[in-house]
C-alpha cells in the first residue's frame, strides 16, 4: 500500500486503499472488549503511576533547605524510564488490539500479494532443503557404515587367498574389488559431506537471515496497520481544541511507522529477489559435473565395472 500525501484525513479511509484487505464490521450482539485489555491497561497504568512515584521521590527537597535545581544527571534516568515504558505500554497495547482485531476479524489488515507469496514459497523451499539436508545425512551415515563393512570384507577375502592356494586368484579379486570400494567411497563420502555443509550453510545463515526480516517486516507491519486504525477511529471523530493535538501526534507516529514499514518491506523484497537470482548456480555448484555427478561416474560405477570385468577375464 502506499499513501502519496504526507498527511491522512477522514476523507482519506472512505473506501480501503490498494493493499488492504477489509474485514467487515462484527455482526449481531456487540461484545465487550476482551479481559486481556482491561488486564494490560491495569498493568500499564501502575507501572507509571509507580514510576511517577519514584521520580518525584527523588525531587523532594529536605524542610528548610529551600530550592534545590536537579543536575541532568539526577533527573534523566528516572524520566527517561518513565519515558521508554510509557512508549512501550503504547505501543504494546496497540499492536496487541491489532492482531486480536485481525484475528476476530473486526480490523484490516496491510497485504502486500505478490511479497506474501514470495515468502510463503520460501518458507516451503526452506522445509523441502531441510528435508533433503536429512536425507543426505542419513545417506552419509549408511555410506560411512557400507564402507567400514566392505573393508573388512576385503581383508577377509585377502585371508581367504592366502590359506586357499586353489581359490588364490578368485579370493584375491574379491579382496581388491572391496577394498577399492571402500576407498572410492571415501571420496563420494567427502562429497556428500560437502553437499550438506553448502545446502546447511544455506538454510540456516543465508535463508535465516531473510526469515529474521521477513519477522520484522511482520512486525513492522502490524505496528503500521495499529497506528493506521488508531488515526482513522480519531479523523472519525470532532475536530475541537482537544482532538486536534491527539491527532497531529496521531499523524506523526503513523508517518513515522509507515516510513519503517516501507523501509522493512523493500529490504526483504532485495533478499528474496537476491536468493531467488542465485538459486541456479547454487544448485548446479552443489549438484552439477563437478561433485556428486562426478565422483559416481569416476570414482563408482567405473572402477566397478573395471574390477568385474577383470574377474571375468
Amino acid at each position: 500500500m502506499k499513501v502519496s500525501d504526507s498527511s491522512v484525513s477522514a476523507s482519506s479511509f472512505v473506501s480501503p486503499p490498494e493493499g488492504i484487505i477489509e474485514s467487515g464490521p462484527h455482526k449481531g450482539k456487540q461484545l465487550p472488549p476482551p479481559p486481556v485489555f482491561s488486564l494490560f491497561s491495569s498493568f500499564c497504568s501502575a507501572t507509571v503511576k509507580f514510576l511517577k512515584q519514584e521520580s518525584s521521590s527523588t525531587m523532594q527537597t529536605p524542610p528548610g533547605s529551600g530550592a534545590v535545581v536537579l543536575s541532568d544527571d539526577l533527573k534523566n534516568p528516572a524520566m527517561e524510564k518513565l519515558d521508554l515504558v510509557r512508549k512501550w505500554s503504547i505501543n504494546t497495547y496497540k499492536c496487541t488490539r491489532q492482531i486480536l482485531s485481525e484475528k476476530l476479524g473486526r480490523g484490516s489488515k496491510t497485504v502486500d500479494l505478490e511479497l506474501e507469496a514470495q515468502i510463503e514459497l520460501l518458507r516451503e523451499n526452506r522445509r523441502k532443503y531441510q528435508n533433503v539436508i536429512k536425507l543426505a545425512q542419513a545417506l552419509a551415515n549408511q555410506l560411512s557404515q557400507i564402507m567400514q563393512t566392505q573393508k573388512q570384507l576385503g581383508d577377509a577375502f585377502a585371508d581367504l587367498s592366502l590359506k586357499s592356494p586353489e581359490l588364490h586368484e578368485e579370493f584375491g579379486y574379491n579382496a581388491d574389488t572391496q577394498r577399492l570400494l571402500s576407498k572410492n567411497g571415501e571420496t563420494l563420502l567427502a562429497a556428500i559431506n560437502f553437499f550438506i555443509s553448502s545446502v546447511d550453510t544455506l538454510v540456516d545463515k543465508t535463508i535465516e537471515d531473510t526469515m529474521i526480516n521477513i519477522k520484522q517486516y511482520e512486525t513492522a507491519r502490524v505496528e503500521y496497520d495499529a497506528y493506521r486504525t488508531d488515526l482513522e477511529e480519531l479523523n472519525l471523530g470532532p475536530r475541537d481544541g482537544n482532538t486536534m493535538p491527539k491527532i497531529e501526534q496521531s499523524q506523526q507516529q503513523f508517518q513515522i511507522h509507515r516510513e519503517k514499514f516501507e523501509r522493512m518491506r523493500n529490504d526483504v523484497s532485495v533478499k528474496l529477489k537476491f536468493l531467488e537470482e542465485n538459486k541456479v548456480s547454487f544448485w548446479l555448484f552443489c549438484c552439477g559435473e563437478q561433485h556428486f555427478t562426478l565422483f559416481l561416474k569416476k570414482y563408482f560405477y567405473r572402477e566397478l565395472t573395471h574390477m568385474i570385468l577383470g574377474m571375468h577375464q
